[in-house]
């Protein structure tokens, strides 16, 4: 099985990351293709809109996300890890996401979707924030959704953890490695 995880917060080795980082203990890289990117550290130009990819379904601008659209391709698994900034998303993860809008324009314009593989593809979001209400999760998820369905991820689990902000309170909730170590093996069953 192959497995894409994107970790898109730009703080090294914050709340993100150790979340992500247990969900890849859970999985046994041994038995398991897997390939992660940090967001954070890739040239990714924001999508221009040019409708370069309407007739297509290829994006036209040359940069990371090549990397990024074959791993899409080929991958039965794919895990968003992101930090909630002002109720979104980072920006890392945004402007990988809006990038798709190349699969959007193959899947709904040119009615090519990506096949599902053999394992059927599933999705993962891990979402981690300091404000404590549920509005920044909420919007966060919606636009995650919108991206795992346009890449073909049928469905996909999300864990929250609201209140969470210094550089590795993680560690301090009481079940928050646990709960990322259950969505890793989750995932691969």
């Amino acid at each position: 099985m192959k497995i894409l995880l994107f970790n898109g917060s730009p703080r090294k080795e914050g709340n993100t990351e150790l979340l992500l980082n247990e969900v890849m203990r859970a999985i046994d890289i041994n038995q398991h293709e897997t390939t992660l990117y940090h967001l954070n550290k890739l040239k990714i130009l924001p999508c221009q809109d040019c409708g370069g990819c309407e007739e297509t379904g290829r994006c036209i601008i040359n940069d990371d996300m090549t990397l990024i659209y074959d791993s899409i391709r080929s991958a039965d698994r794919i895990i968003l890890a992101s930090p909630i900034f002002f109720f979104a998303l980072s920006a890392q993860s945004k402007i990988m996401i809006d990038r798709c809008q190349s699969f959007w324009c193959e899947k709904y314009l040119l009615k090519r979707e990506i096949p599902a593989g053999q394992f059927d593809r599933k999705g993962l979001l891990i979402l981690v924030g300091g404000m404590k209400k549920e509005i920044g999760q909420q919007c966060a998820e919606a636009s995650a959704k919108a991206f795992f369905r346009t890449i073909s991820v049928p469905s996909h689990e999300t864990i929250s953890f609201l209140g969470v902000d210094e550089k590795g309170a993680i560690l301090k909730h009481p079940d928050g490695l646990a709960r990322a170590y259950q969505a890793g093996k989750n995932i691969i069953s």
